[in-house]
């Protein structure tokens, strides 16, 4: 039997007043907010961490290869291993576990040190996020549960529009190492608000890797994965290096570095309210949409992000694009794997962080042996690439191979 039963399903919430239930959840949003801000900051202060270290753009671009990595592992192992232990405590342990990788990373004297650090909220990524995922219908009664996902899930968006050019204003004035201490500090602060806020959350089924493995085999669940490798792998294979771009190819500085990341940011929380408005009826045609929205910004990147009004308007449709991406895939993945949100959380997290870091080592190699441009250029076919799986082609030929 791949499910075991633990206990049923919580009543807690009929209990609680709605200050406390959305408060709660006010509490989980926040929790992803700062892992989602402290796993791709190190885009907006790249080039500032490899000039302290003497290492290279690529080689600095590990702290975003690290987190992925281990974050792929984390996510099914820590599922299963800690399948019978209340989730409230499950997510505290998560977010200590971001508070040290943080403190670890301000005060690190190497840089193999820093990576150590990356490590941590890899760890940190795999556990929090398989859990938050599906964890709202336990917070709040089922007629407020799509509202209170929405919310969760606008830390995503918001990490990119508010947290990463928050965290290189803050490198930019008083040095990197500073905006990982304000990380931490924050950190410290979401724990203490999970403490307080989350009711006990027990397990409610325990998942075992059978269980896992019989999500693999859902229907569609191969293009679902396949589209997930394309897209990730285009985003993260060029936005991981998008400010060596603005400084080599559009030449400006800190400033409008972090102006231009702002402005991603909010064409990023766009795109995510148009595709969560569009992915319930159409999810593979929201997500060709945002695939070739990415990559109708980051092929001319090269030709017109010369000029900073050029960048910043393909940066404008490249965030409209990737704000819509992650809506539209975890919907994929739920009608495609058709188990427990858990379990359709668990492979979701596992596949996007795996091709997260391997986006952004391939990207790291390349840009190390050639240009910024060449990334963005590669990263735009590579997204082109999700349209042929995103218009039924592979599943219409594996259709008529099996009849």
């Amino acid at each position: 039997m791949s499910t075991v039963l633990v206990s049923p399903e919580p009543r807690a919430t009929t209990i609680r007043s709605p200050l406390l239930r959305w408060l709660a959840v006010f509490a989980v949003m926040l929790g992803i907010f700062s892992i989602v801000t402290t796993e791709i900051l190190p885009i907006g202060l790249l080039t500032s961490i490899g000039t302290d270290f003497t290492i290279s753009d690529g080689m600095a671009g590990l702290m975003m290869t690290m987190p992925g990595l281990l974050a792929a592992v984390a996510a099914p192992l820590i599922t299963v291993a800690a399948a019978r232990i209340d989730r409230k405590l499950l997510l505290c342990a998560c977010t200590l576990l971001l508070v040290l990788s943080n403190a670890v990373a301000a005060i690190a004297p190497d840089f193999w040190l820093v990576l150590v650090s990356r490590v941590l909220i890899g760890i940190t990524i795999g556990g929090y996020w398989s859990i938050a995922a599906g964890l709202a219908g336990r917070l709040v009664p089922p007629e407020s549960a799509a509202r209170a996902t929405a919310v969760i899930f606008s830390s995503v968006p918001l990490g990119s529009v508010l947290g990463v050019p928050a965290g290189t204003l803050v490198g930019s004035l008083a040095g990197w190492r500073a905006a990982f201490v304000v990380l931490a500090i924050l950190s410290a602060g979401v724990l203490l608000l999970l403490l307080i806020a989350l009711p006990p959350l027990p397990a409610v089924q325990a998942v075992r890797l059978s269980t896992l493995r019989a999500g693999l085999r859902g229907s569609g669940i191969r293009s679902t994965l396949l589209a997930t490798f394309f897209v990730v792998l285009a985003q993260f294979g060029t936005y991981t290096y998008v400010t060596p771009f603005l400084e080599q190819v559009t030449g400006v500085g800190a400033a409008t570095i972090t102006m231009l990341l702002l402005i991603y940011g909010v064409a990023g929380i766009l795109g995510n309210f148009l595709g969560g408005a569009l992915v319930a009826r159409r999810p593979r045609t929201t997500l060709g949409g945002a695939a070739t929205l990415m990559a109708c910004a980051t092929l001319p990147l090269p030709l017109l992000g010369r000029w900073e009004i050029g960048a910043a308007l393909l940066l404008i449709l490249w965030g409209i694009g990737y704000g819509a991406v992650p809506v539209a895939l975890q919907t994929w993945f739920a009608t495609a794997v058709h188990s427990t949100a858990e379990v359709s959380s668990v492979l979701f997290t596992a596949s996007f962080q795996a091709t997260f870091s391997l986006g952004a080592l391939v990207g790291g190699v390349i840009v190390d042996r050639t240009t910024p441009s060449t990334v963005m250029l590669l990263g735009g076919a590579t997204a082109l690439l999700v349209l042929v799986i995103t218009s039924g082609v592979i599943d219409a030929r594996r259709t008529r191979r099996a009849s």
